[in-house]
């Protein structure tokens, strides 16, 4: 199997930190999305989603979505830690809020980056659709991205890490979706001091 992709990037930094934790290393091809590579004609043969990362397989198969990659790992590398969870209900809860995190919190810092500034004009939205920009999402999206700090700090206050005692996925998706966010100049409160304890948690083990 083959892993395209451009780790700088919040989408792709998440599979190469889930690949770190799990200690496994995949044959990897980077795809430049600064000089638009992701684009190209020659990329689009491989994932006509034009979208990183990809994951394709020895049949061929494209893997196009991070949790779909992630779950493909997390299954062809057994013997490495779990970090989809081992029984039903911890399965359950690392699924719930590794989904919450990217919908209420990537995707709002996304909105605030995507729908201002030249960079994104008429690319709204990451893929091979041209959309423009509706500025009105930006304070959206910000108030969104501080709303749910607040939401990490208060689940943190009870939990070593986002979804209980392990650590998961979840928490590999929050520290991407909080580095992301400075992104667009926001950071995390010293107020939430359950998150920056996490959060200096977690990049200690990340590196």
């Amino acid at each position: 199997m083959k892993l395209y992709t451009f780790p700088p990037a919040p989408s792709p930094q998440r599979v190469t930190l889930f690949m770190k934790a799990k200690g496994i290393e995949l044959p990897i091809e980077f795809v430049d999305m600064q000089t638009q590579a992701h684009m190209s004609e020659s990329f689009k043969k491989i994932n006509p989603r034009m979208t990183v990362p990809t994951l394709v397989l020895e049949d061929g198969t494209v893997i196009s979505e991070v949790v779909a990659i992630c779950r493909y790992i997390e299954a062809s590398f057994p013997d490495s830690p779990a970090l989809l969870g081992e029984e039903p209900k911890e399965q359950a809860l690392i699924c719930e809020w590794d989904h919450r995190i990217e919908t209420e919190l990537l995707l709002a810092v996304a909105d605030a980056l995507r729908n201002r500034g030249q960079g994104f004009k008429d690319r709204a939205l990451p893929g091979a659709l041209n959309l423009a920009q509706i500025p009105e999402l930006v304070p959206r999206g910000l108030k969104r991205i501080e709303a749910f700090f607040a939401i990490l700090d208060e689940q943190l206050a009870s939990n070593d890490y986002i979804a209980g005692k392990k650590f998961s996925v979840a928490d590999i998706t929050a520290f991407v979706a909080i580095k992301f966010s400075a992104w667009v100049k926001v950071e995390v409160s010293e107020q939430y001091v359950h998150l920056h304890r996490w959060y200096k948690q977690v990049s200690a083990k990340l590196g």
